[in-house]
């Protein structure tokens, strides 16, 4: 079977830590990689789920929501971060603060 080349840049850090956890494994780089093109073609897809990250307001809201807490309007300054009044909204000011 011939062999091709795949080159990838990824961040140093990303790189040195997936090749320790491989080598742990008693695996090497070109294994790894082998195995998860292969997995691609038996399963046709990845072999993990991405997912989107939630924005600071899409998480806000779900914790707020879990938590049953009251919808209250709250303000933010210039920079986008959130100023909620500890007076008028303790339970949601100690949840900013604590979480």
């Amino acid at each position: 079977m011939q062999k091709a080349n795949v080159n990838v840049k990824i961040d140093a850090d990303v790189k040195e830590l997936a090749t320790l956890f491989l080598e742990r494994m008693g695996l090497d780089q070109t294994s790894a990689i082998d195995m998860f093109f292969r997995q691609i073609i038996t399963e046709r897809r990845l072999p993990f789920q991405p997912v989107v990250n939630l924005s600071i307001e899409e998480q806000i809201t779900a914790a707020v929501l879990k938590r049953n807490l009251r919808r209250v309007q709250l303000q933010a300054d210039k920079a986008g971060n959130v100023l909620i009044d500890k007076d008028l909204h303790p339970d949601i000011y100690d949840w900013a603060e604590n979480g």
